[in-house]
Parts: C-alpha cells; structure tokens; sequence
C-alpha cells in the first residue's frame, strides 16, 4: 500500500491528535538557515510548516489535502520521488516524519537534494536495535514494529545519499503532537483510539496485534505492572527514542 493509500484511508481524523510540537519544530525551522523558499515534502495537513516563510507543499493523499487549513501553503498532489520542480526550485525542502512511507526513500531524498540547496528531514534511526528495547511500547506490548522496518535504508543511508549529518531530536513528556513515541510517559495515550488512528503504525501491524497490545497495557496500567516496569521515567523531562533530524 502507497503512503497516499494508507493516509487515504486511516488519515480521515489525523489533526485531532497530529498537530505542531513548538520545542521539535524550533529545532527544525533552525535547521532551515535563512532559507526563504521551503518546499515540504510529504506535509500532510500542514503542521510544522514555517509560518514565516514561502512555503509550498506536497502531499500525495488527497484525505490529508482536505484537512490542510484555508491559510495553510498552496499544495501540489505528488510524491517525493518524482517532484514536479526545477532544479535548485528551493532555498530549501523538509520532510517531517514522512520517509518511511516513501515507496523508495533514497529516491524521494535524492530528488529533494535536486530541487534545494539545503535538505532537512526528521526520520527515525530504524537501524538502532536499541530504540526498540528502550521505547516500552515495542519492547512489551507491541514487537511486530520490528517486522515493518525489515528491508527499509538505514539511516546512515538515508544520510549518505545526501551527504547529511545527523543530530538527535528528544521527545518532552507532554509532547503536543501525538506521534507514535509522543506517549511514552502517559501511556493512557494509547489507549485512545483516535491516538491510534493518527498513527500509521497501528493500521500496518493490523487490528490483532493492536487489541492485544491494548489489552495487555490496560491491564498492566490498572495492576500497576507498567509503572513498576518504567518507574526510571516518571522524572524525565524529554527522552531519547530515535528522532533524529538529518541535514544536508
């Protein structure tokens, strides 16, 4: 299934958790320098965009499309691996937590490359085994992550296509935009499901694994299991879960 295919069918409530986080999007709209013109590659309904700039858009699902706000950057239906710019178009193009849906993300980063003269994507190290041991949530309840990542670029791939460094994004405990490891200290976020439905991990590991992974993590709220299990976060601020911003 096409990133436009999932987001067409799971995306129809995306906004009412997915929104800007003001401490990430500070780390990204740095990373943009002074760039003047950002093309945002894969923007879903809008968040992240810098509001001081000109920003055109690309989204290829047309559900997202619809929930773009009236003001929000005029948006060209398209995928990141065929962008449909000139070269050197931008001063700059941005993909926020979109890569790993691409259907070839070397591709899609590598045109980004082509039609800007500064790259900055916010991805996940998927090739860090640690991550998945770390975050409680994959390493208890839900281990069929690891099968969705079997075959995808490593991220020193993904970073050596455009001659990218690589920095490391912290997630706050009460983290506004609620992405898949947004929760990981207010683990009663998962058992929302319109947290779930704006995630497109639960829709990939199918609807078994997500109520069994529900139904074991509110059993293990109401024992207090999981509070014994993770009691090492109750006093972080921010953690360490794989975020990483690559520039180029």
């Amino acid at each position: 299934m096409s990133s436009a295919q999932l987001y067409d069918s799971i995306g129809a409530t995306y906004t009412v958790t997915r929104r800007t986080e003001p401490r990430i999007a500070a780390k990204v709209w740095a990373a943009l320098g002074d760039a003047r013109t950002v093309l945002n590659v894969g923007a879903g309904t809008g968040s992240y965009e810098p509001p001081d700039r000109d920003v055109t858009a690309v989204e290829p699902s047309a559900v997202m499309r619809a929930q773009r706000p009236a003001d929000a950057a005029p948006c060209v239906a398209a995928a990141a691996e065929s962008l449909p710019f000139e070269d050197q178009s931008f001063d700059a193009a941005m993909a926020f937590a979109t890569i790993h849906h691409w259907q070839d993300p070397i591709a899609g980063l590598r045109e980004m490359r082509r039609v800007a003269r500064r790259v900055v994507v916010f991805t996940h190290d998927t090739s860090d085994t640690g991550w998945r041991h770390r975050f409680w949530l994959t390493r208890d309840y839900l281990p069929e992550v690891t099968g969705l990542l079997v075959g995808r670029p490593s991220l020193t791939e993904l970073a050596r296509a455009i001659g990218a460094r690589m920095e490391p994004v912290l997630i706050p405990w009460d983290c506004a935009d609620g992405f898949f490891e947004a929760y990981w200290r207010r683990p009663e976020g998962y058992l929302d499901e319109n947290v779930r439905r704006g995630v497109s991990v639960w829709a990939r590991v199918g609807p078994d694994a997500e109520q069994r992974a529900v139904h074991r993590l509110r059993n293990d709220l109401a024992s207090g299991r999981w509070a014994e299990r993770n009691r090492d976060l109750v006093d972080l601020d921010a953690a360490e879960l794989g975020l990483r911003l690559l520039i180029a």
